[in-house]
């Protein structure tokens, strides 16, 4: 089995990376650096007979996948799993003061990239009778984050494409699902520590600034969960936005009847009855 996984050069991809592989799976690496792929690659476990393929590719770079698509053809690889972990903060602050330029580049790393990736490898997929696509969410996802616009948009984003491709590709055997993953420790929050509490806000910079002294959630959680979503116990939870923080999922296989005839973890517009009020319809 084949996993390829974006930005697996650092923080939580080098987590995936490492439980992956120590699952058995062939990866494929993806991220901007070579040089930190090579450091992903070079410390995992010795394992007899497994591959453990670099491709170095920006996907702030409208023409990367079709470059790792290519590499992936060069070399005769399939994919059986793909982890669309790869992203960007982007500029940080009011929309208004935010760089426009910058503000695309968060939409193209975040979205775009990931989007363009499952359009290149699903048809792949389906010809070889099935597969996974995990799309890691973030902040923003669920509800409205000020001064994060490009994050959070991109990732509600891709979390509703999530759900929509999850309809398409039912019927082929093939399973797309979002992780939440919770507040890392990555490099990415210490950027919100930067921008300081003018840029970022007062609660995202005490949260950053929290979970710096106190730790965040587990990467290896995230990974875990991952795993889950991969493998056969997951079979038939599709379309889901899933917490590793929160929710129960390593039980959730004995809910897949319920999960597949309702919107739990999915993204839904509130209406007053959900609140317990009667605000009556039009006519």
């Amino acid at each position: 089995m084949n996993a390829l996984i974006t930005g697996a050069s650092r923080g939580l991809g080098r987590a995936l990376a490492r439980r992956f592989w120590e699952a058995n799976y062939n990866l494929i690496l993806v991220a901007r650096r070579a040089e930190s792929l090579a450091e992903t690659a070079a410390a995992l476990p010795t394992r007899e007979g497994s591959m453990a393929t670099c491709i170095a590719a920006d996907l702030a770079n409208p023409a990367a996948v079709s470059d790792v698509t290519a590499q992936l053809d060069a070399l005769g690889t399939s994919v059986d799993v793909l982890v669309n972990n790869a992203a960007i903060q982007g500029p940080v602050g009011p929309l208004e003061d935010n760089d426009w330029a910058a503000w695309r580049r968060t939409m193209q790393v975040n979205l775009f990239a990931p989007v363009e990736l499952c359009r290149a490898l699903v048809p792949r997929m389906r010809v070889a009778g099935g597969g996974v696509v995990i799309n890691l969410s973030g902040g923003g996802a669920t509800g409205p984050r000020p001064n994060f616009s490009a994050y959070g948009t991109a990732k509600a984003a891709l979390v509703r494409f999530s759900e929509t491709l999850a309809e398409e590709v039912r019927s082929s055997n093939i399973r797309v699902n979002c992780i939440a993953p919770g507040v890392l420790q990555t490099a990415m929050l210490a950027e919100v520590i930067k921008q300081g509490k003018q840029m970022a806000g007062e609660r995202e910079f005490s949260i950053a600034t929290t979970i710096f002294e106190k730790g965040g959630a587990s990467m290896d959680t995230v990974a875990d969960l991952a795993l889950f979503l991969a493998s056969e116990r997951a079979c038939g939870i599709t379309g889901k936005l899933i917490s590793a923080v929160w929710d129960p999922w390593e039980t959730l296989h004995e809910h897949r009847e319920a999960l597949e005839k309702s919107d739990i973890y999915t993204l839904r517009r509130i209406v007053p009855k959900d609140r317990g009020l009667d605000w009556g319809e039009r006519p």
